[in-house]
């Protein structure tokens, strides 16, 4: 996945969750249902922003940003903001 491809996915995923929140307000699906999927969201969402980010260092450091993988949810929700 290269950086367009990153920031494509990351546009889908805030306009997804965009759909959840006017769902919820039109009564389309409950608070719980809202919930789940946005949680889903937020850790998908925070994997792409870190995968981007650890690819933008790696290009600026002369790296090849290609290398640079997905982590695993798991890993990522455990970084400090």
């Amino acid at each position: 996945m290269d950086q367009q491809q990153i920031l494509a996915r990351i546009t889908e995923m805030v306009d997804a969750e965009k759909t959840l929140r006017e769902s919820l307000a039109t009564g389309a699906i409950d608070e719980a249902t809202e919930r789940a999927r946005l949680g889903d969201l937020e850790r998908e969402l925070d994997q792409c922003w870190e995968l981007l980010r650890r690819r933008r260092a790696k290009d600026s450091s002369g790296g090849d940003p290609a290398l640079v993988r997905l982590r695993p949810t798991a890993r990522v929700d455990t970084y400090e903001a």
